[in-house]
């Protein structure tokens, strides 16, 4: 369990990989991680998230190497690549983006980039304005680990609101570790803060979701 003080927020693991809600459930496909390995380089990969319901939604494809456990996880969900309406992806690091020629068909976010083929939508985030992909999805700038990191809010799952943060949080736990792996720690913070206010489920880039209780 982590207390984050500056934010009168408690967190604690959430256990379990599937949010179930109306119209929207929210499923980790898979887990992100960060490790050493013997030889004392660094591995890791992405969190992939699958938001399903009245639109089909992947947040973050991880690596190329996760593309027969992305087709499989979608099967699993009776889905096809050509069933996914949106891509999003929060940032453009290669554990994260490496999937996308898998959905061709579907509407592609990566960072503050909006395309549908090759016509790219014009959507201000600098601004603060979320993109709406209806009442209860959208996307919103989230930057400072990268300049134009995006997350993704989901309302009305049964344990609230819902935030697929990809690397604005690492983990649960990674206050100390986060802040070397950021462009910008300053505006990282500040975003932090602002989505555990807003979230009652945080979805982290490279560790297992966890619950924001509000003191």
């Amino acid at each position: 369990m982590t207390t984050h003080m500056s934010s009168s927020v408690r967190t604690e693991a959430l256990g379990t990989s599937e949010i179930l809600g109306d119209p929207y459930s929210v499923f980790v496909l898979k887990e992100g991680y960060v490790k050493t390995d013997q030889e004392g380089n660094s591995r890791a990969d992405g969190t992939i998230t699958l938001i399903k319901g009245p639109q089909i939604i992947v947040v973050d494809t991880g690596g190329p190497w996760d593309r027969k456990l992305l087709l499989q996880r979608l099967a699993e969900h009776s889905l096809k690549p050509t069933d996914v309406t949106y891509v999003v992806c929060t940032h453009g690091h290669s554990d994260h983006v490496g999937n996308l020629n898998l959905f061709p068909g579907a509407t592609i976010m990566v960072s503050f980039d909006i395309s549908r083929g090759d016509c790219y939508l014009s959507h201000d985030f600098r601004s603060g304005h979320p993109f709406q992909i209806d009442s209860w999805v959208e996307v919103f700038a989230t930057p400072g680990h990268t300049g134009r990191d995006t997350s993704v809010l989901v309302k009305g799952s049964a344990l609230g609101t819902v935030v697929v943060a990809g690397d604005l949080f690492e983990s649960e736990d990674d206050d100390g570790s986060w802040q070397e792996l950021s462009e910008n720690p300053t505006v990282q913070e500040q975003n932090r803060q602002k989505v555990l206010q807003m979230a009652d489920v945080v979805i982290p880039g490279h560790g297992a979701p966890f619950r924001v209780f509000h003191q």
